[in-house]
């Protein structure tokens, strides 16, 4: 079995572990700050919306030998808003800038063909309406709306209330990191990255309802017992699905970083990064949030409940019995252990110890003369 496999194993027979619940306000204190952070970016710098959003338009040109980087700087000019250039496989160019009505439209074809050398009737432009992306939004927030409450119905009904709960906050906190670093780079917000936010939310979610699902199968019958609080099932149910987690993780976030690092990244395919992004952020905010923030959460709600206090009360009270009962044990036997220690090494020193030694004899009568 590998090390990894290995520790999987101890994990779940509770052999070793991390005190997830018992440091769980550090967790809630640096998720505050990362939210924060993301809100406070979002406020300042906003999302950098695309075409579709805003409005503009799309000049598709033949192959030319212009760079990109070039290009950009010539439609920039040309309309005096940014300019986002993609080149095609044809060795053509995709230029996009926003907020561009249909004057302004053929006035920036001309100067481009002049720019880029090339024939004014082979340059392709066509207008996006803001209305396209208004509709696509709309749509979006209906959905995640719609998504939302059926989440905490069938949460509600399968598990509990507070695991319904616990988990409606989660998703919030994986929604809220993923736009929060859209604003913090700059990226920009296309449906693509729409549909990145709508899919991280099931990734989310599947990883919650593991953790739930070994918590409830833990807590079954838990209060006929006096060994464990719902907290340390709680506990115990993270760390023995923690390897489970991280593998799951770790295989969604590979094809996601490839296409983020070296499709976007390295090989300038930057339609990439619209979904890319928004899907490996919030893949990792979402394992995040299901390890330190959902369970935690529902343990801190299950321990308001007057059986788990109780339960609770229970559980501490044997424990400080079977910790008096221990001292007292150790006691006694320290104090047997004094008592029953070799009379040599507790007699003091010059005293004789035992039977006192007598001098030899004979066998029968007293040698001597017959």
């Amino acid at each position: 079995m590998s090390r990894l496999g290995n520790l999987g194993a101890r994990l779940y027979r509770g052999e070793v572990g991390y005190d997830f619940i018992g440091k769980r306000k550090i967790w809630y204190g640096v998720s505050v700050l990362i939210t924060i952070t993301a809100i406070v970016s979002l406020a300042v710098s906003g999302l950098n919306m695309g075409i579709e959003f805003k409005g503009g338009a799309v000049f598709t040109t033949p192959k030319t030998s212009v760079s990109v980087a070039e290009a950009e700087d010539l439609a920039t000019e040309a309309s005096g808003h940014q300019a986002i250039v993609q080149r095609l496989g044809n060795g053509g160019m995709r230029i996009q800038i926003t907020e561009v009505d249909t004057a302004k439209s053929d006035e920036i074809k001309a100067k481009l063909s002049e720019d880029l050398s090339v024939p004014s009737e082979k340059i392709a432009a066509d207008l996006v309406g803001p209305s396209w992306g208004e509709q696509i939004a709309n749509k979006a927030w209906t959905g995640l709306g719609v998504f939302m409450v059926l989440v905490v119905i069938y949460l509600a009904i399968a598990f509990e209330w507070r695991m319904a709960i616990a988990a409606l906050i989660a998703l919030i906190h994986d929604i809220t990191i993923t736009v929060g670093v859209y604003a913090l780079v700059g990226f920009e917000v296309t449906p693509g990255t729409v549909i990145g936010l709508l899919t991280i939310l099931g990734y989310s979610l599947y990883d919650t309802v593991v953790v739930f699902d070994s918590l409830k199968e833990g807590t079954k019958g838990i209060t006929k017992q006096t060994r464990w609080t719902y907290s340390d099932v709680a506990n115990r149910s993270i760390n023995s699905t923690l390897v489970r987690s991280i593998n799951t993780t770790v295989v969604a976030l590979l094809p996601v970083a490839g296409l983020l690092f070296i499709g976007g990244g390295v090989l300038g395919a930057g339609m990439l990064n619209d979904i890319s992004l928004a899907l490996f952020v919030g893949l990792a905010a979402g394992a995040y949030s299901s390890i330190f923030i959902a369970t935690p959460l529902v343990a801190d709600l299950k321990e308001h409940d007057p059986q788990m206090k109780a339960l609770k009360k229970r559980v501490l009270a044997k424990r400080a019995a079977a910790a008096a009962k221990g001292e007292a044990t150790e006691a006694e036997q320290a104090e047997q252990g004094d008592q029953g220690q070799d009379p040599e090494d507790a007699a003091p020193a010059g005293a004789v110890v035992g039977q006192r030694q007598q001098p030899p004899r004979g066998h029968g009568r007293t040698q001597g003369r017959r």
